[in-house]
């Protein structure tokens, strides 16, 4: 992602974060030169500098002829950040009672969807996880499972390199294909593919699929024991 996509996942349009970037850039600029750098048109440039504006991305210089600055990056993400934080703790109060929907079969498209759900279900996990995931995959979720292993819940990893894990449980196998599987405290279970052209997985509470899963799990890891003598 580039500051432009950046920006934007901080809740700025295009022309704003253009505007944002180009103030940072030039410094306190009217609306006129904002629009004369960026070639965008004198009514768009107004209109994107009132939302930046509104949105705590720049402050007014008021004079002869009005300006803006821009809010410095560090402090503009962070009231971005505490607002969300407390429209999440808000929401979390008010929301009605949820419909318990653990046998649903859920499909999850698209990489970073997928990766974002192995992360929430490591943050949900109480007692023990196990994971068979390629090892890139695992590189990008050490941090989480070093906090697992601090807070003593038992990680079990299936991956296709021997990896340092202090902790952890590491089962070295073949390869894997880009297959994911992941069990967390033997009520959710997460499986399918993980490609960045075509990703799609599973995700349940159903109990009948975890006691599957973790029965293949279980035999596959027992298989590596077996054969570890003639690896």
């Amino acid at each position: 992602m580039d500051n432009i996509e950046l920006l934007m996942a901080f809740g700025l349009t295009r022309q704003e974060a253009t505007l944002y970037l180009t103030l940072y850039k030039h410094g306190s600029m009217s609306g006129y030169e904002a629009a004369k750098q960026t070639g965008i048109s004198r009514s768009n440039a107004y209109s994107a500098l009132a939302g930046m504006v509104e949105k705590g991305a720049a402050f007014i210089i008021e004079g002869t002829v009005t300006k803006y600055i821009q809010v410095p990056v560090n402090e503009f993400c962070s009231n971005k950040l505490k607002n969300l934080e407390t429209c999440k703790d808000t929401l979390s109060k008010n929301m009605p009672a949820q419909r318990d929907e653990s046998d649903a079969y859920i499909t999850i498209t698209g990489t970073k969807h997928i990766l974002e759900k192995v992360q929430t279900l490591l943050t949900m996990a109480e007692q023990r996880i196990y994971l068979s995931l390629p090892s890139d995959m695992i590189e990008l979720l050490q941090n989480e499972i070093d906090i697992l292993v601090k807070k003593r819940i038992k990680v079990v990893i299936i991956t296709e390199r021997n990896l340092r894990l202090p902790g952890a449980k590491v089962y070295k196998t073949g390869k894997i294909d880009n297959q994911v599987r992941m069990i967390v405290d033997s009520r959710h279970v997460l499986t399918g593919d993980f490609d960045k052209e075509n990703s799609s997985c599973l995700y349940s509470g159903n109990k009948n699929l975890v006691d599957v899963f973790k029965d293949a799990l279980r035999n596959e890891m027992k298989l590596i024991e077996l054969t570890k003598g003639d690896m």
